[in-house]
């Protein structure tokens, strides 16, 4: 048995919930695999993916964001495993986010990409 205890806990209905505003879970999030044909594994807010070229991925969002202020966190598995690696994020838009990917100076994909998305929801 459980015991939940709290000061202010609202928004249980319709979306993210809070306590005294503050968000507890992620806004979005997508598993999905990047190599060959992209498909999404598992997500919870993110529509679809767009592939947009090698090592090169769109996180399009369900629902859009309010704004373009909100964090974005990744996990990428390398395919290459002697050499470096460099993921990045950019072009945080309120329909969707921009991951890439590079290995070994060299735009790669990835079998497995994570995107975790916190804050700017609508």
């Amino acid at each position: 048995m459980s015991t939940v205890k709290c000061n202010d806990l609202t928004n249980v209905t319709g979306g993210i919930p809070t306590v005294k505003s503050q968000q507890l879970i992620p806004t979005a999030w997508v598993n999905f695999n990047g190599s060959g044909t992209v498909a999404i594994r598992d997500s919870e807010g993110v529509s679809s993916i767009t592939d947009g070229g090698t090592g090169d991925y769109y996180a399009n969002f369900a629902v859009a964001m309010a704004n373009t202020n909100y964090a974005a966190s990744h996990n990428v598995v390398p395919s290459v495993s002697n050499g470096g690696s460099d993921t990045y994020i950019s072009n945080l838009a309120t329909a969707s986010c921009r991951l890439n990917h590079f290995e070994v100076n060299t735009r790669r994909d990835s079998s497995t990409c994570n995107v975790l998305f916190m804050g700017g929801q609508s």
